[in-house]
């Protein structure tokens, strides 16, 4: 098993480039590793729930859903 530190910087204004970095600690997750997330700049209002709830990208789920299931599972996020 591997710690994984993922980074995002974008927000409210780009849904499916702010989604990326939530799919790939998932992708951790399911793969057995440990991802923790480090959100910078516009990513930091993700952190927000009726922002990330409002976010819906494109040919993924909705941001706050899976949000709430990274930190659910205890992936760690820096903000």
């Amino acid at each position: 098993m591997a710690t994984f530190m993922i980074s995002g910087s974008f927000g409210s204004d780009d849904p499916t480039r702010a989604v990326l970095p939530l799919l790939t600690a998932t992708g951790a997750l399911e793969a057995g590793h440990e991802p923790e997330v480090f959100l910078v700049g516009e990513a930091v209002y993700l952190m927000k729930q009726d922002i990330a709830d409002a976010l819906n990208p494109v040919g993924w789920r909705n941001v706050g859903e899976t949000l709430r299931e990274l930190v659910g599972k205890g992936v760690q996020f820096y903000v």
